[in-house]
């Protein structure tokens, strides 16, 4: 388990520079990084405290043997294609929840990070991790929890699209890299059979008519036992190192989900939702089955059919009548 104590914001950049398959020597590292050679060992040092297995020796240098498979943002930037989706990373060892985190970094009289478009802020734990309506949600080390800070030129009544889009993101990165069956229960989960394997926050500061920032939060269980989660939620959770029968690089997610994000959000700004709500569909686990929703203190019960241009869930309840919902809880 890395060693996280007095750790803030972490981040190598050494990292980059070091490979599995060659030795690079600190002469090397310190004329290409322009720094002491006393400074290269300290950041070997700093690694090797994280959990890496570094090689030593002193003719040849370093040379990476292993690695914790941690978030930080040398290890996502490494290979990742992207304009400005996670270009600007942020990386706490544990914060109470990357979206609170956020948050409280964005008001006026406390902004003590710049965020740009696209900013990330992730942790390794979270330990006040929320997930909708306030409820609680588990995020021991192994998982993937981050938020995307978005500062969108579009109306308030997007936000719905925008945890859709996040959704449809989320499956085509997972099916991409795993080639796994996973499926969108309405309104911001992603199922595998009938249990959670990813949770999606999205928050919103607006005005009338136009939007300040979203917080889209990402929660999902990667490399999770069974045995660890919560007994009130094991029987409905899962992770993808339970459904795959080995661990999954989670750096290699989280650049494939930053890839695909950037990328639905790039229509989404441009008004291009329908390809995006299509899509949705085909992935879709909630529609044509009969549902119970609580929705603005009133439960609703029917057949989900179809999904508005809006993102709201169309139910045909039994009476015959359709009621649209826009948000609510699945039962």
């Amino acid at each position: 388990m890395p060693k996280f104590t007095n750790l803030h914001n972490v981040d190598i950049p050494i990292l980059p520079y070091l490979s599995d398959k060659h030795f690079i020597s600190g002469k090397q590292l310190s004329n290409q990084l322009g720094i002491s050679r006393v400074a290269v060992w300290k950041q070997i040092q700093k690694l090797k405290q994280l959990g890496y297995h570094i090689s030593s020796d002193s003719q040849k240098g370093y040379r990476m043997i292993s690695n914790p498979d941690l978030l930080l943002p040398s290890e996502i930037h490494r290979n990742l294609h992207t304009g400005y989706i996670g270009q600007q990373v942020f990386y706490y060892p544990r914060v109470t929840s990357t979206n609170a985190f956020a948050k409280e970094n964005l008001k006026d009289d406390n902004k003590k990070l710049k965020f740009q478009e696209g900013a990330v802020i992730v942790a390794e734990v979270q330990s006040e991790g929320r997930g909708r309506l306030g409820r609680s949600w588990y995020s021991p080390s192994g998982g993937i929890w981050l938020t995307i800070i978005l500062f969108p030129n579009l109306e308030p009544a997007y936000i719905s699209r925008i945890t859709l889009m996040t959704a449809v993101a989320l499956v085509q990165s997972i099916k991409s890299l795993y080639r796994i069956s996973v499926q969108i229960k309405w309104p911001n989960d992603i199922l595998s059979g009938n249990q959670k394997v990813c949770g999606i926050l999205t928050e919103m500061i607006a005005e009338s008519d136009r939007i300040n920032h979203i917080l889209v939060g990402i929660g999902v269980n990667a490399n999770i036992k069974r045995e660890y989660f919560p007994e009130d939620i094991r029987e409905q959770s899962i992770s993808l190192q339970e459904i795959l029968g080995e661990r999954i690089s989670r750096i290699k997610l989280v650049q494939e989900l930053l890839e695909n994000f950037e990328r639905y959000y790039d229509r989404l700004q441009k008004k291009q939702f329908a390809p995006i709500l299509e899509e949705w569909k085909e992935n879709a686990h909630t529609l044509g089955k009969n549902v119970t929703i609580e929705s603005g203190g009133q439960t609703i019960s029917g057949q989900a059919v179809d999904l508005t241009s809006e993102g709201a869930l169309i139910i045909r309840k039994k009476d015959g009548e359709f009621v649209h919902v826009l948000s609510g809880t699945v039962w």
